[in-house]
């Protein structure tokens, strides 16, 4: 897993230099290995939204809390990603997905307060 972890500090590098293509190019790499690196599939949400491609980073978005379900920050963090599809393509849909998805991240908090 070291491996997989130099990778991803090298592609948060490349994103820190504003090299988000490359740094995309190694975060696919490494899911090619680890399909279920959550951390890199929520990389890419970020990643693909500052290049505008949102459908990609719904998907990845999505895909990252699928993987996490019981961490409320993951639907915090899909709920921010909703936000910047709807502002990059207009589409009304997002902002339910991104309201859903807040929801869902305040039930997660309380269901892990009430002890599961």
């Amino acid at each position: 897993m070291t491996d997989l972890n130099a990778k991803y500090d090298q592609a948060e590098a490349l994103k820190l230099e504003g090299k988000l293509d490359e740094a995309i190019e190694i975060l696919n790499g490494i899911l090619a290995e680890q399909p279920n690196h959550s951390i890199s599939h929520f990389a890419l949400a970020v990643l693909y939204g500052k290049v505008g491609q949102h459908d990609k980073a719904v998907e990845h978005g999505e895909t990252a809390v699928d993987l996490d379900p019981a961490d409320p920050f993951s639907y915090t963090a899909m709920s921010v990603t909703y936000q910047r599809a709807y502002a990059g393509t207009g589409d009304e849909s997002y902002i339910q997905k991104a309201e859903f998805a807040m929801e869902k991240s305040r039930q997660v908090s309380e269901q892990q307060r009430m002890g599961g």
